[in-house]
């Protein structure tokens, strides 16, 4: 169906509901006997749509009850893993931050328990002596 048919269903059916009271007997007989017919001819594996009237409210505005619905069911299936992969990448980048820190403060006990002088280390021949003893070894 395409959004012409649609559109003229809903027109239908809204025209049929503000007038229900005032149909005669006979008329909603024949209506009853055309709906139970249209669905007996309906095809197996045609979804059946209701036309809801859009709510808003609860969650995120998602009413609580479409949560648990088959779209809903979705939602929470993709939204699950989402949570878990920000929840574990926030904790890998908690984790290298932390060794890091500890891996600096290693170096700077090292270089405060040494013998030298800090002065040493500013010195850029100081410096040229660590780099040919890392070439010999």
């Amino acid at each position: 169906m395409n959004t012409d048919d649609i559109n003229l269903a809903y027109a239908v059916r809204r025209a049929l509901n503000e007038q229900l009271d005032t149909l005669p007997a006979p008329t909603t007989a024949r209506l009853a006997a055309a709906r139970a017919t249209a669905l007996a001819r309906k095809k197996a594996d045609a979804p059946q749509r209701a036309h809801q009237p859009a709510r808003q409210g609860g969650l995120f505005g998602i009413q609580i009850g479409a949560l648990f619905s088959g779209a809903g069911l979705g939602r929470i299936a993709v939204a699950i893993p989402l949570f878990a992969l920000v929840a574990g990448l926030a904790g890998v980048y908690q984790h290298e931050q932390k060794q890091h820190i500890a891996d600096v403060a290693e170096l700077d006990a090292a270089v405060l328990s040494d013998e030298l002088p800090l002065t040493a280390y500013l010195d850029d021949g100081f410096n040229a002596y660590l780099a040919s003893q890392k070439r010999t070894q």
